[in-house]
């Protein structure tokens, strides 16, 4: 649920409010189109706190 506090609310070109729907759209795609002004919304969530599990199997690989 953290991660939905970064998904902008409103295109950051126009500041039209986006519905809940295309937040889901935005999380799920990662970009998106403004309806109000065409503005091509694109979310880059940073990777290396979203999967924390993933780097420490790495590690462990690199151990053996």
């Amino acid at each position: 649920m953290e991660e939905l506090s970064k998904i902008p609310d409103t295109c950051p070109h126009c500041g039209h409010k986006l519905s809940p729907w295309q937040q889901v759209l935005l999380k799920v795609d990662r970009t998106i189109t403004c309806k109000n002004c065409w503005y091509r919304i694109i979310f880059e969530p940073d990777l290396k706190k979203e999967n924390p599990k993933d780097q420490d199997k790495s590690s462990k690989f690199e151990e053996d």
